[in-house]
């Protein structure tokens, strides 16, 4: 439940009136608006939370150009741009969350990063309610930080032992818009739906990328996958909101049932209907008291101790047909162990 805005990506063009990249930012030029400022108070009114992307290196800035040809003995580029800007988005915006980017090519004591840190989270406006990710020098990535990236899409396999966040993007070959993107090049919802299930099973948050176009559009093929998500998160979000990793993360049979939990409440999230309409879970352990549901569907399911271990749940019967059904479907398993 939040969404982050690219304040300024690489490329160094600011998406609100930033007082050091005079010329080169959303008042200015283009649409003349702090697009920054507009959707921090449409999410507020939408109680979502507000991410700010930035960027600390930028490809073309002539400061970072010499930086880096002295080997980021000088920080000129820190002092004037960068380092300005991130004090300016806390303290005007004052978000929830700060993503970190850019990074990669040099050390903490190039960007200042723990400087700015301690002032985010001594003394900043946000000190008591901020988040940050894991990009504040070249090798922060899965060391530093609220919570970790570690890399773009990361898939951890494992449970991790920290806070962590899988960033994944609608269009698989591109983080910006591409007017020459085709259908198969952009995840379908299915894909979207198992990769959220996978990342909260092993207690991550999922962000999802779109590129608008250069008019601030959300083309529809994004609308289309984002409502596809959200339609599928009315049924099935009480398994995914506010969830934790249960003892088991998936079936070790199948990669196909994954587990989140809320407190004594189990939820096993099937990606592939059963053709016999059977769900058969080895990991939970029934007792007499056991009830199943699913979400989305009236009433509890049958189930039956499974003659190895665990139970066999019998499914809401549906109706053939040619194509093959929605993915995702959530049961709330209430007294196993």
């Amino acid at each position: 439940r939040y969404v982050v805005l690219t304040t300024k990506h690489h490329e160094g063009f600011t998406n609100w009136g930033s007082p050091v990249s005079w010329n080169w930012n959303s008042l200015d030029t283009g649409p003349h608006r702090d697009l920054v400022g507009e959707l921090g108070q449409a999410l507020r009114e939408s109680n979502i939370r507000y991410g700010l992307y930035h960027s600390l290196l930028e490809w073309f800035n002539p400061l970072y150009l010499a930086d880096k040809e002295s080997g980021f003995k000088t920080q000129n580029f820190v002092l004037k741009k960068t380092m300005p800007e991130l004090y300016d988005l806390v303290l005007k915006y004052k978000p929830d969350l700060i993503w970190s980017d850019g990074d990669w090519e040099a050390p903490e004591s190039y960007w200042n990063s723990t400087s700015f840190l301690a002032w985010l989270y001594n003394d900043s406006p946000v000190k008591d309610t901020v988040v940050v990710n894991d990009r504040w020098c070249n090798n922060c990535s899965c060391r530093h930080g609220g919570y970790y990236n570690c890399a773009d899409k990361y898939k951890p396999g494992t449970l991790p032992a920290h806070k962590w966040e899988m960033c994944s993007s609608i269009d698989k070959l591109s983080w910006g818009y591409r007017s020459n993107m085709n259908i198969a090049e952009l995840m379908d919802e299915a894909s979207i739906i198992e990769e959220l299930v996978q990342t909260v099973s092993f207690g991550g948050n999922y962000l999802l990328n779109v590129g608008p176009t250069k008019e601030g559009v959300i083309v529809p093929i994004f609308q289309e996958r984002l409502l596809a998500l959200g339609r599928w998160l009315d049924t099935n979000g009480e398994a995914i909101y506010e969830s934790k990793p249960w003892r088991v993360q998936m079936e070790n049979s199948t990669d196909t049932v994954w587990y989140t939990s809320k407190g004594p409440v189990v939820y096993a999230i099937f990606l592939i209907w059963p053709l016999d309409n059977v769900l058969e879970l080895s990991s939970p352990a029934p007792s007499p008291a056991t009830q199943v549901t699913m979400l989305g569907f009236a009433g509890t399911l049958k189930w039956q101790k499974s003659p190895g271990k665990g139970l066999l749940v019998t499914l809401p019967y549906m109706l053939p047909s040619p194509l093959p059904p929605q993915s995702g479907w959530a049961v709330k398993l209430e007294g196993v162990k």
